[in-house]
């Protein structure tokens, strides 16, 4: 089971470049970094609530649920 980070695509969508979101949202680039890539191993509401309001999105569309 996998959970997949689809941030690129909605910044992609958004025209949005990575360091202006990590600006909007309060977080280093190297996080975002690490939240894109599916490295991180868990991310807090409040940083989901803020990519959202930011982006102008729902959860599932960053996040998506694959079986493996």
């Amino acid at each position: 089971m996998s959970i997949i980070v689809n941030l690129d695509v909605v910044l992609a969508q958004r025209k949005m470049r990575s360091i202006e979101l990590a600006e909007i949202i309060g977080i280093t680039p190297q996080n975002l970094s690490v939240l894109k890539s599916g490295r991180a191993k868990a991310i807090k509401l409040e940083t989901l609530d803020k990519i959202c309001n930011a982006l102008k999105c729902e959860p599932g569309d960053i996040l998506e649920f694959r079986e493996d």
